[in-house]
């Protein structure tokens, strides 16, 4: 059974704008009045002070500043593949370790969003993939598709592995990381027309979270989707 109070931000590569989408959805929740909080249980890439820029642009658009041992389980230095980075350490990256950590966080805040590393199937090792860890997590996906060539194959891939795990899909965000992407609108429009989800919102290039969260619409697991932000339309 999927837990609705939380959802597994994943991606189409990597690259494509989860942790900014993510940081939007943040700012959408709290807009409702509702705690949000989010987790990056896995992080590659750390600077010489020991801070990643994911995980503290998360902290700082979250409601509180949540325990960052919860936040960020697994943090490796170097910004590689984490299955490698963590055999380089010497580590290994355990799933019922972050999902401990997230059951923590969900006594914490009325909303938790899990946002992914890399794409849907990034291996982590011997605990599997990053699949594997949103099947044991149990959270409705919410699918960022970063908007340029090759975009459409990419989410319909994506999609079917989810489908292929059993996981709810329960949007997807089209993010314009090329805003001279060609023939966007037509690339939008097949995308929904063959993703069985409905879109959240597209995010404009060059524009900020807070700015974004305006123009998203919040995944409901008990009905339509809903306005972030009363007397602002959702996007049809």
């Amino acid at each position: 059974m999927t837990n609705q109070r939380g959802w597994f931000i994943t991606g189409t590569d990597t690259e494509i704008g989860k942790t900014f989408v993510t940081c939007a959805l943040l700012h959408a929740f709290r807009h409702t009045g509702v705690t949000a909080v989010a987790m990056k249980p896995i992080a590659a890439g750390f600077d010489e002070s020991g801070l990643n820029e994911d995980v503290e642009r998360l902290l700082a658009a979250s409601s509180f500043a949540a325990p960052r041992a919860l936040v960020n389980p697994y943090g490796f230095r170097a910004a590689i593949a984490p299955h490698i980075a963590a055999e380089e350490e010497g580590r290994s990256i355990e799933l019922p370790t972050i999902a401990a950590s997230l059951s923590q966080l969900q006594t914490m805040a009325d909303v938790i969003l899990v946002e992914g590393v890399g794409g849907f199937c990034v291996p982590l090792g011997s605990a599997g993939d990053t699949a594997d860890l949103a099947s044991i997590l149990g959270l409705p996906l919410i699918l960022v598709v970063g908007m340029r060539l090759g975009c459409i194959n990419h989410a319909l891939l994506t999609q079917q592995a989810i489908a292929a795990r059993g996981l709810p899909l329960a949007g997807w965000v089209a993010n314009r990381i090329d805003p001279a992407m060609s023939r966007f609108a037509e690339n939008l429009a097949a995308l929904q027309e063959r993703l069985p989800a409905p879109l959240l919102g597209v995010v404009a290039h060059g524009t900020t979270p807070e700015q974004a969260a305006l123009t998203l619409r919040l995944p409901n697991p008990t009905g339509p989707c809903k306005a972030a932000t009363p007397g602002v339309p959702a996007r049809p």
